[in-house]
């Protein structure tokens, strides 16, 4: 990805330096070393962000690899009172050295840390980084999403990741300085909330001074004291009142609105720090059987993302690609993805919020229970929560997918204890959005019911929801997928209902042989688009959903069920996706 790119896209500053490139490195699997001073043989070079995995790394090994190196000799651009060097993902546990000095550790490997490397630098420019990464391919009980615990890729999951996949960076920074910024619409009282958090050496006197502009004009420009190097306050915005008007400030798919910030770090009137941000005025809530947008109700067509490339994994191939994954899902007609075991780069759902895409997250999971694996779930998850929380594309949150991980939470209390605990934590951290507990089946604490249900027949899938007593007929005798949709002593309470996994035809002319896998299959591109057409007519006239998820937005390694090719082309023309996605005359 380009040095240009900025990674951290609500939280921005002028002095930063891309790390990504060509690194040494070395495979270390019969864990030969322990430290930089161990004369590590540096094997290959690989480009970084991409895994080894991963051709475009120019490694491209699909091998069990328990352990390996990074290695970079770097000269720094500048150099600030405090210097922080940024990783946006390492799977799954890093340790980190600056010039010999060990300077870091963090472990979970969907979510970035940051270490001050500032003690550790040296005289000149030059520096060295060394990063370990252990990643146990068959490791169960770790949060891993759809990286395949087989030597080769089965089913519907797909190579392993290891070590860095997401972007390198370090930035200076004054002494004192924002850590960390979180805004909250508040859409009845149209106000922003704004949590502003200070780093650095302590100082009394200081304050922040917050503007927001929509678009040239300028809507606030507040100051506020921190007190413990913390300040949280409400922005109130002027409320035109007029539906018309208000809704120029309202951000959805159909009008992405953004507000442009720009935030200055104070001590006795020296600046000290200055960031650049942004966020939006928006409402996302559950009423009785809807999903509610904005105070309106909100009919969702989402595509299932697993947000993979060929020649790339994990790490988008650029900051273009991301971008043009956005217009695609909007040119397939629909108005939001389910980002599937997946936590996507800040720069998708930077993209997400700039051109109006709504985005589901979904905590990768993992698929053996013990105590271990729920406490790493639940550091993982929090922090996923942490990083994201500002991005207005967002508007839902899963932290378990078809009880993997929790395979028994029909005779098991402990594993229903571990959905409904994750359920309530995230509620607890994130007030102002729903959360899904379990999405497909067997459901207990959740704000939305999420079905999956792959009959390739049309008529059938009407058949199931065209029910007059759904309580009855749906929750109590039938199972689709073979899973009862409620766990005992949490029947069905009103909440909207969303078939959250359907469809998934196979269709994939490269391959006549059908070496690939779906849930059903079509010959012929007339036959995929018939097919897609008569299953999306059946889902957008169920009067029983809130909206519904496609399966899937492209081809995934061997799973050839996506409405594109791997290579984002369309299998038929995205007119004809688009007018079946919103069932509406092509």
């Amino acid at each position: 990805m380009s040095q240009f790119e900025y990674p951290r896209p609500q939280l921005v500053r002028s002095a930063w330096q891309s790390l990504n490139g060509t690194w040494d490195f070395a495979f270390d699997d019969e864990r030969r070393y322990r430290q930089p001073s161990d004369n590590i043989a540096w094997t290959h070079t690989i480009v970084v962000p991409f895994a080894p995995e991963a051709g475009a790394s120019g490694i491209g090994d699909q091998g069990y690899h328990t352990v390996c190196w990074y290695q970079l000799r770097f000269a720094m651009e500048g150099r600030g009172e405090r210097t922080m060097l940024h990783f946006g993902a390492i799977d799954y546990r890093a340790r980190v050295w600056l010039n010999g000095v060990l300077v870091g550790e963090h472990e979970g490997g969907h979510t970035p840390f940051a270490i001050d490397i500032t003690n550790a630098l040296v005289d000149g420019d030059m520096q060295a980084i060394v990063v370990q990464a252990e990643d146990e391919p068959g490791d169960l009980a770790k949060p891993r999403g759809k990286q395949d615990w087989l030597l080769h890729p089965h089913s519907i999951w797909y190579p392993r990741t290891t070590g860095i996949w997401q972007t390198a960076w370090v930035e200076q920074l004054p002494a004192t300085y924002i850590k960390s910024l979180r805004w909250t619409p508040i859409f009845d009282g149209f106000e922003i909330g704004c949590e502003v958090l200070a780093g650095g050496d302590v100082r009394d006197r200081l304050a922040v001074e917050v503007k927001l502009w929509h678009g040239e004009k300028l809507l606030a420009d507040d100051e506020y004291l921190l007190v413990g190097m913390e300040a949280n306050r409400k922005i109130a915005l002027s409320d035109p009142g007029i539906d018309d008007s208000r809704n120029e400030l309202l951000w959805s798919p159909e009008r992405p609105t953004l507000l442009a910030a720009e935030l200055i770090l104070r001590c006795n009137g020296e600046v000290l720090d200055t960031v650049r941000s942004y966020t939006a005025m928006r409402s996302v809530a559950i009423s009785r059987d809807r999903f509610m947008l904005n105070g309106r109700p909100y009919h969702l067509r989402l595509v299932l993302d697993q947000g993979y490339w060929e020649e790339s994994h994990l790490t988008a191939p650029s900051d273009a690609a991301l971008r043009r994954d956005v217009e695609l899902a909007k040119a397939m007609g629909f108005n939001g993805v389910r980002k599937h075991q997946k936590i996507e780069d800040p720069r998708y759902l930077y993209w997400a919020d700039q051109l109006g895409l709504l985005v589901w997250e979904e905590m990768p999971s993992a698929y053996a229970f013990s105590a271990r694996s729920m406490t790493r779930l639940l550091k993982e998850w929090t922090e996923a929560i942490e990083r994201d929380y500002s991005h207005p594309c967002l508007i839902v949150w899963v932290p378990f997918n078809e009880s993997w991980g929790v395979p028994n939470l029909t005779s098991m209390q402990a594993h229903r204890n571990a959905v409904e605990a994750l359920y309530h934590t995230t509620r607890m951290l994130d007030a102002t959005r729903p959360v899904i507990g379990n999405d497909g089946w067997e459901a207990s604490a959740t704000d939305i019911l999420g079905i999956h249900d792959y009959d390739a027949d049309p008529e059938k899938i009407r058949a199931r929801y065209e029910v007059t007593d759904p309580v009855r007929t749906l929750f109590d005798q039938r199972r689709p997928g073979g899973r009862i949709l409620t766990l005992d002593g949490f029947p069905h309470r009103g909440q909207p209902i969303v078939l959250t996994e359907f469809g998934g035809i196979a269709f994939d002319p490269r391959q006549p042989e059908h070496h690939t896998w779906g849930y059903s299959r079509a010959n012929t591109a007339a036959a995929f688009h018939d097919h897609y057409r008569a299953l999306l007519k059946v889902v957008n006239e169920a009067s029983m959903f809130s909206g519904f998820c496609y399966t899937q937005f492209a081809d995934t390694f061997q799973e050839t069920n996506g409405l594109l090719n791997a290579d984002r082309s369309p299998k038929i023309p995205l007119e004809q996706i688009s007018a079946a996605t919103r069932n509406v005359p092509l």
